[in-house]
């Protein structure tokens, strides 16, 4: 929070905590947008405009409609009519920073699996997020998302796996 807690308000602190559970909500949102394959909500996760993105090595891009061509081509690819990836995304220890009325900072750890029907592996990763916020058309948006891997495992599903793909909302 952009001063010291004890110099705000109540109605001021109670309003950047609706703030961060509204950021929270975003990020919850992003997530599952990425695993159930929806590139609209995964798109609506950020700004309109020029964004700061750093995802690695699936790339650096200077807006999301770029990293949602990517995301789409990896997450909608189909083989024999069943999906070719599986992900599943956990984000953990947010640390966000009210910066003002419409802007905040915030970090977050992912743990991340990856089914790869095609090359028939199981890829577990640990990340971190550091990402920037603001308010767009009353809603809050990504503005900048970097990701730096802390590891990987990658390793060949045992013979025999069973991967039966269940895809949609209840």
């Amino acid at each position: 929070m952009a001063e010291d807690a004890g110099h705000r308000s109540l109605e001021q602190r109670v309003a950047d905590l609706e703030r961060i559970e509204a950021i929270k909500a975003l990020k919850h949102r992003y997530w599952s947008a990425c695993d159930a394959k929806d590139p609209v909500a995964f798109r609506d996760s950020f700004t309109k405009g020029p964004a700061s993105i750093d995802y690695g090595s699936l790339g650096t891009f200077e807006d999301a409609d770029a990293l949602t061509r990517v995301f789409s081509e990896i997450a909608l690819r189909k083989v024999d009519g069943e999906y070719a990836v599986l992900d599943m995304h956990h984000g953990f220890h947010p640390v966000i920073t009210v910066l003002d009325d419409s802007a905040a900072k915030g970090t977050w750890t992912l743990r991340f699996r990856q089914l790869n029907r095609v090359d028939n592996t199981e890829l577990l990763m640990a990340a971190e997020y550091d990402d920037e916020y603001v308010v767009e058309d009353g809603r809050w948006k990504m503005v900048k998302s970097h990701v730096r891997t802390l590891w990987t495992v990658l390793r060949p599903l045992p013979e025999g796996t069973v991967v039966n793909q269940v895809m949609g909302r209840h």
